[in-house]
């Protein structure tokens, strides 16, 4: 992409924007691709640590780029800005919480969308032309990008100021209002880039030199005085009551702002000054404002007036005195089913097998937002999924295909179909449980073809897929997983990075002969208890608090009425069935023997199923059902 630069130059990732002419204004696509640059590096154990910087001397970055949302939003389409705001401050929140330094080289204009990509970093560093601002409200929007945040937590009452009055901050001013952290003399800064890039190590950056004066910290008092007002009214009273400098200036700057903007910005800032503020709380409220400023605001007009015509001259819809709270509220109203939750954007999926389990993970992903198309060789659907005629129809054009399959020969079988129209960089995710050897070898596949794998089986069984609580065993490359990881989130509550291909599989062999063995010795010690008069709920009361308890035992009890609900309170109708534990058995059984591992009581299991899947009446049951199995057994 041309308006920015990604790579990786010793041990540090590097993200430059290159749009001078434009001032490196954010477009979406700059937005998405940094997302992208951050998930790969934050499991890459080569990159130490990130530089984000900027080409051209006028400016960093000098905000979003929001011509496209001022034509889209006058044509009616809200959802354009909407979703750019969504995804732009979800990429804000993994700058303040990226588990790796990042240092952001701020020279020149630093404004609205630059103080959210540069400004949330942990080590920022400013020079002799920073100039640092938040100017929102002077085109009818309000500060945001994480910007309250940071407005939220200035020393007195700054906040208030720099943010209804566009105020701009110098070196000195931007360290002291918490928008900074280090000076350096930018004739340095490529000196200090190259040392990072060299070690991985922000202690390479030194000492800083003493940052100039800052003319905000030689007026914090008399803005705290001014600016302490609780409404904008209060603000304006107190403004035209003083006969300083710095009360005009700044009722000069107020009266070319949005009104209603700037009494949003003072309720979003007195809102979020609380000890529990972070920053996905100042990006969600924020949203609630992104969300409603195309209609219900002056957005529109204040980028006609200085951006489109140009003539400075916008109609607020308020006089500066007559703001109605009313409408502050109802731009900050909570938005239900709209509101902000930084999932990642919507991705193109193609799923392959919608049985008991795919179907219902697949419906959650589309109901999350994603773009599902699914095909299954018997016809079954999903809800909210694009039925297709084909495996190769649901891999084409997909950034990710997942497959939910019976075995490993037919994994196999379907990744030879789907792996060759899939897109190179794409990520074929098999959620199947088969064995490690067929695992890795639909990894190698894949790599043939330019396509990322991962394996990764699941535990939790058809209820986990229907409530999006499984939890995944993930075999494959680090920038594979964190690229699949927000799917992961909507599928399931946990997923488990297990290192390379198939071991994801190994995992859940493992897991699954333990939850085998542990089932049986539950349900032998229901039929013992039974037979020695001691109660069922006695016997689970005991065992759910003491050395014996287990996840047989808490969550999925074999005794009918006792404990939470379980299969076994519906007659044994299976959530997770006998046939599939003997089908993972099976396979803890084929990968112990391939590897010479002693396995006792994970071979007795198997038995035991085998026994009671194929001799018995245990097909189609629950594997749970065991239970009922050794009530009417004596010993034999």
């Amino acid at each position: 992409m041309s308006d920015i630069q990604i790579r990786t130059e010793g041990q540090a990732g590097r993200i430059t924007l290159t749009r001078p002419k434009a001032l490196n204004a954010l477009t979406w696509d700059m937005c998405l691709a940094t997302e992208r640059a951050l998930d790969a590096w934050a499991v890459d154990e080569g990159v130490k640590l990130i530089i984000l910087d900027a080409t051209g001397d006028r400016a960093f970055c000098a905000g979003g780029d929001i011509a496209e949302m001022y034509r889209t939003g006058k044509a009616g389409d809200l959802d354009y800005g909407r979703s750019f705001w969504r995804d732009e401050y979800r990429m804000n929140a993994k700058l303040a919480e990226y588990p790796k330094p990042i240092v952001s080289f701020l020279h020149g204009f630093v404004m609205g969308g630059g103080v959210g990509i540069g400004g949330h970093c942990s080590h920022r560093i400013v020079g002799e032309t920073t100039q640092v601002s938040m100017p929102e409200c002077g085109i009818g929007f309000v500060p945001d990008v994480g910007g309250t945040y940071t407005l939220a937590r200035a020393p007195g009452r700054l906040g208030e100021y720099l943010g209804i009055t566009a105020a701009r901050m110098g070196p000195g001013d931007a360290i002291h209002a918490g928008f900074a952290d280090r000076f350096h003399p930018e004739a340095v800064w490529p000196a200090l880039k190259q040392a990072l890039i060299d070690s991985g190590d922000v202690a390479a950056l030194g000492e800083a030199p003493q940052a100039p004066d800052s003319p905000l910290a030689a007026t914090q008092a008399e803005i705290n005085a001014l600016f302490g007002g609780e409404t904008l009214r209060d603000v304006l009273n107190t403004l035209r009551a003083s006969d300083s400098d710095l009360a005009r200036d700044a009722l000069k700057r107020l009266s070319r702002n949005s009104p209603l903007s700037m009494a949003v910005t003072l309720e979003m800032i007195h809102r979020l000054r609380t000890p529990g503020l972070d920053i996905r709380k100042a990006l969600e409220m924020e949203y609630r404002v992104s969300h409603r400023i195309m209609d219900q605001g002056d957005f529109l007009e204040g980028i006609r007036a200085a951006i489109i015509d140009k003539d400075k001259s916008p109609n607020w819809r308020h006089a500066l005195d007559s703001v109605p709270l009313v409408d502050v509220s109802k731009m900050l109203m909570p938005l239900g089913k709209d509101k902000l939750d930084f999932r990642e954007r919507t991705m193109q999926i193609g799923f392959i097998g919608l049985g008991n389990m795919g179907a219902p993970m697949a419906a959650n992903l589309a109901k999350a937002g994603h773009a599902v198309k699914g095909f299954d060789v018997a016809g079954t659907t999903a809800e909210g999924v694009t039925s297709v005629a084909t495996a190769q129809e649901a891999a084409k054009g997909a950034d990710v295909v997942i497959t939910m399959l019976p075995n490993g020969a037919i994994l196999k079988a379907v990744a030879t179909e789907i792996l060759p129209v899939m897109d190179k960089g794409a990520i074929h995710l098999d959620c199947s449980t088969v064995d490690v050897a067929a695992a890795r070898a639909a990894a190698d596949m894949a790599a043939e073809h330019g396509v990322e794998a991962l394996d990764a089986p699941v535990s939790g069984g058809v209820g986990g897929a229907a409530g999006g609580t499984l939890t995944f065993m993930v075999g494959g490359s680090d920038a594979a997983f964190a690229r699949a990881l927000p799917l992961f989130e909507v599928m399931g509550q946990k997923a488990v990075h297990c290192g390379a291909s198939g071991n994801g599989q190994a995992a859940k062999i493992c897991n699954n002969m333990i939850l085998g063995v542990t089932m049986i010795a539950t349900c032998e010690a229901f039929a013992l208890a039974d037979k020695l008069g001691l109660s069922r709920e006695a016997m689970y009361d005991v065992v759910s608090t003491s050395s014996g308890q287990s996840w047989s035992m808490t969550t999925y009890c074999p005794a009918p009425g006792v404990g939470p609900q379980s299969p076994s309170d519906n007659d044994y109708k299976p959530g997770f069935a006998a046939d599939l534990m003997l089908k993972d058995l099976r396979l803890s059984q084929q990968a112990a023997s391939e590897v010479d591992a002693d396995t006792p009581l994970g071979q007795a299991a198997m038995d035991l199923y085998r026994r009671f899947v194929e001799e018995e009446d245990g097909a189609g049951r629950d594997f749970s059902a065991m239970l009922p199995r050794f009530e009417t057994r004596g010993r034999s």
